[in-house]
């Protein structure tokens, strides 16, 4: 019986960049954005907080393209200050590439497993899925989900006992399986 698991987000992640002010070295999304328009050209902004003095930093979304290039209905996202939208584009690497920056998911997710009566059986086929670009260890959300130690799970994977056609000792933010016999 194929078990699925969900890897969801609970909240918007850190920011990882440091503050000029105060040398912090992570911001909160506010969840707004700047919007400027200059004739036919628009600017666009995602505005976070510092964690440690609470100034503002922009990361730079849009530059200089043109008003009519742009969808309608992502400008009305952009005016209304869409949550769903903050969440995209911080997860856009695009967006991280230029503004040199990265997410800080600790305490930011969970595992949800659908409850423990899986925990049981002799042969377990689990199925982790993830709502969003969250890289997360698998030996981490397997040990979790079952209820295990990682130094459990790294034994069971030596003896054979753990399978996966995903690395499992690595760091995963994709959908991958895993089998587990008792």
């Amino acid at each position: 019986m194929l078990k699925n698991w969900m890897v969801v987000p609970t909240c918007l992640p850190l920011v990882r960049r440091r503050c000029h002010g105060c040398a912090s070295e992570s911001y909160r999304a506010s969840g707004k954005f700047r919007v400027n328009a200059n004739h036919k050209l628009i600017d666009v902004w995602l505005l976070v907080l510092c964690t440690g003095c609470g100034d503002t930093a922009k990361l730079t979304v849009l530059e200089r393209m043109t008003v009519r290039s742009m969808r309608p209905e992502l400008l009305d996202r952009l005016h209304d200050n869409d949550p769903g939208l903050t969440a995209e584009l911080l997860q856009d690497p695009a967006v991280q590439r230029r503004n040199r920056i990265a997410l800080d998911w600790d305490n930011a997710w969970r595992l949800d497993t659908g409850g423990s009566d899986h925990l049981d059986r002799e042969v377990i086929d689990v199925s982790v899925r993830f709502a969003a670009r969250i890289p997360v260890r698998p030996l981490r959300l397997i040990a979790d989900g079952c209820g295990l130690s990682r130094g459990e799970v790294e034994r069971l994977i030596a003896e054979g006992r753990l399978v996966s056609a995903t690395r499992l000792s690595g760091i995963v933010s994709g959908d991958f399986t895993f089998t587990l016999k008792r």
